[in-house]
């Protein structure tokens, strides 16, 4: 059993086709490419009794940084008040607590409008 993809999907191409190029679904997971050249990953696994979720921001050949969501339990993020959330912001080493939403099209749509909103506050 795997993840559908095709909500998500459609949500970045029809909701935020101001910065996505085009999006494809690989099965483990989704990824959409950006107009700036980089790209979002989103990860759903279905094995767990909890839902685990990753949404990935791959800036890391533009400007070295990574964003991403998720709620994989590392108990190095214990201490925040969102565990098992958190939001990686710029870096590995940078967690902070992850306000997305539990609901996979939410958060998916909350994790763009920060890419947007990031792109239109940090591009010229």
């Amino acid at each position: 059993m795997s993840f559908d993809y095709s909500p998500l999907l459609t949500i970045a191409t029809d909701e935020f086709s101001d910065i996505v190029d085009r999006a494809e679904n690989l099965n483990e997971n989704l990824r959409v490419h950006l107009k700036d050249g980089t790209f979002v990953d989103a990860w759903f696994s279905v094995r767990s009794k909890e839902q685990r979720f990753a949404f990935h921001w791959e800036r890391r050949e533009k400007d070295g940084s990574i964003y991403r969501h998720n709620n994989i339990p590392d108990r190095k993020w214990s201490f925040l008040k969102s565990f098992p959330k958190h939001f990686h912001a710029g870096s590995e080493s940078n967690a902070q607590e992850s306000n997305l939403s539990d609901d996979p099209s939410t958060a998916f749509r909350q994790f763009l409008e920060f890419v947007r909103e990031w792109l239109r506050s940090n591009t010229k």
